[in-house]
């Protein structure tokens, strides 16, 4: 279907007129000539004809040059046929700890060794790309909590920021409190229906300026869900002790994480390998979009760009008239004898005829 953006643009068409009509003649300046015989002089050259064209006939170019450039500015376009969006409203955090710790090799994933960080970014990253009809963001936190990617419908650069976060990148602290509070900051300003955080961390608060149940309760009074993940093997697990028998999971404060959860609303997780991992990732998948109306969009393509050109291509072609019409070569040709008329060569051999009479 073709309409246009904004067609109140049309009512500027009567413009031109109206600025003729109320602002005075341009004074050149310069004397005036008057010439009692000028339509005589306008009889020897060929300009006579357009000279005594209606006025209508004389402005049309300027006319339709004016039209054209309306109907550009109006932005026309072709709308396609409504396309169904996905959209549940939900604006979704992460908040992933990248200290020391999450480089420890005690998660197994397809029978392999692997990181803590490195599992998080492989099934976290796959739940936040398959999050269709969600804002998602990352942030990252060490000693200090920062914003790695704001809440976006790109999830795939969301993904992607996860893939490149380094370990000691923010701190060697775990400062959880920061990051909830930075969540917060970044979740209040969106009006959503639903908000949720994933914290996902290996270790207990041990830095930052907030703590964790301050954060926690004033993200609660924003309507904020907070659902906690603890990474890393079981302690009591000796495959996975460290170069100094002591194994990091050690430091990871369940009964605080546990606390984030309720007083929010949300819920606890625990991860002590990569399938547990998979199956809150699948839980977390499975939670309730808001309802919302369902909404629809029109592709559209612009096409204000044809007008636009035949415009400018009018313009061209008025310059390119107007500096050959000034030209002493054209003057010369238009105005010379042999490019008369033929009733005024009739009139030239009937005087001359006269005069071999007489």
């Amino acid at each position: 279907m073709f309409e246009f953006a904004w067609p109140w643009i049309f009512a500027l068409l009567p413009l031109p007129w109206l600025l003729r009509l109320v602002l005075p003649v341009a004074d050149s300046g310069e004397p005036a000539l008057k010439v009692s015989f000028l339509s005589e002089l306008e009889g020897l050259s060929r300009r006579r004809a357009r000279a005594h064209l209606p006025a209508w006939r004389q402005q049309a170019r300027f006319i339709l040059l004016w039209i054209l450039l309306l109907l550009a500015a109006a932005r026309p376009q072709w709308l396609g046929e409504p396309l169904p969006v996905a959209a549940s409203g939900r604006d979704l955090l992460v908040a992933v700890d990248v200290s020391g710790s999450m480089d420890f090799p005690d998660m197994q994933w397809q029978d392999e060794d692997v990181s803590r960080l490195s599992l998080v970014k492989h099934l976290l990253g796959d739940f936040l790309e398959h999050r269709e009809g969600d804002r998602v963001g990352l942030i990252l936190f060490g000693s200090k909590a920062y914003l790695q990617a704001p809440l976006t419908f790109d999830r795939r650069t969301v993904r992607i920021w996860l893939d490149e976060a380094k370990i000691g990148i923010a701190g060697k602290n775990t400062a959880i409190g920061d990051a909830i509070g930075l969540a917060l900051k970044r979740l209040r300003q969106r009006p959503a229906q639903s908000r949720v955080l994933i914290l996902v961390t290996d270790g207990a608060n041990n830095g930052g300026e907030i703590a964790p149940i301050t954060a926690a309760r004033l993200a609660a009074a924003e309507g904020v869900k907070i659902y906690p993940i603890g990474i890393g093997a079981d302690p009591q697990d000796s495959a996975t002790l460290g170069v100094l028998g002591l194994n990091p999971s050690l430091d990871l404060d369940e009964p605080a994480l546990k606390e984030l959860a309720e007083v929010t609303g949300g819920r606890y997780f625990r991860a002590h390998d990569g399938q547990e991992l998979q199956a809150i990732k699948e839980t977390l998948d499975q939670l309730e979009p808001v309802a919302q109306q369902p909404t629809q969009a029109r592709p559209a393509q612009a096409l204000y760009h044809w007008p636009l050109a035949v415009a400018l291509l009018l313009s061209v072609l008025l310059v390119l008239r107007e500096r050959w019409s000034h030209n002493p070569l054209q003057r010369f040709f238009s105005e010379s004898s042999f490019l008369l008329p033929a009733h005024d060569w009739r009139q030239r051999l009937k005087r001359l005829r006269l005069r071999r009479r007489r």
